[in-house]
């Protein structure tokens, strides 16, 4: 991918579609029929797919524009998900032509403030997590080694440890502190099962970008010298 305005704001566009969106189809949940402890089976957000694109897309931009171009995503995907909150709010108050089609809106894009707020903690720790641990571990690499051929290792760790603070933060928020489950010794369990196995579920996601982490950041030099630079 070479390094222009057009991509950069390629890779911005898809980075606030896919965080939008993965708020959008949250609602939906995956049964798994996988249990991790006794009665309690996994169920997995329907937003996983698209989120998992926004650490891709940070990671592109970080290793080919620079780590500054790449906070300044995060915080253009933290305006772009309030500012679509707000639509969503906004026409759901408008009057409905069809009272079962604003059930059915109600249902599917109603807006729970308390998930909201759970949503929006957990982005901005993981994402800005995801942009500082993976030029650290990246300057580190280079430094010693020269090379960037090893890059799916800043890749993977930034995305895949920041995939934990997401899932905590999330997860504690919105259920153990909003529904209390830490509070209930019988929903303890629950939610810790439900950590883990959103946790892997997105801990396989983040192994399975690799070979696209790769081929839209191929044809970079290594070195300190080409540091933001592609010749692609």
């Amino acid at each position: 991918m070479k390094k222009n305005e057009s991509n950069l704001t390629l890779c911005n566009i898809l980075f606030v579609v896919s965080l939008v969106i993965s708020n959008v189809v949250t609602g939906k949940l995956i049964y798994t029929g996988v249990s991790i402890f006794e009665g309690c089976v996994v169920t997995l957000p329907g937003a996983g797919v698209c989120y998992a694109i926004t650490f891709l897309m940070t990671d592109v931009i970080g290793e080919i524009w620079g780590k500054k171009e790449a906070n300044r995503t995060v915080l253009f995907g933290l305006a772009g998900q309030v500012f679509a909150t707000l639509l969503i709010v906004f026409t759901q108050k408008l009057p409905a032509a069809n009272a079962e089609m604003q059930s059915a809106y109600d249902m599917l894009l109603g807006q729970n403030w308390l998930f909201v707020m759970a949503s929006l903690v957990g982005y901005v720790s993981a994402q800005l997590w995801d942009v500082w641990i993976f030029h650290r571990i990246r300057d580190r690499i280079i430094a010693k080694s020269g090379s960037t051929k090893n890059r799916w290792i800043w890749n993977n760790a930034s995305t895949m440890t920041s995939q934990i603070i997401d899932t905590v933060v999330f997860i504690g928020i919105a259920f153990g502190l909003g529904f209390g489950w830490f509070f209930d010794e019988n929903m303890r369990i629950p939610l810790l099962s439900m950590m883990i196995g959103q946790y892997v579920f997105k801990f396989l996601l983040a192994a399975v970008d690799t070979p696209f982490f790769y081929l839209l950041t191929r044809g970079k030099g290594g070195g300190e010298g080409n540091k933001g630079t592609s010749s692609l």
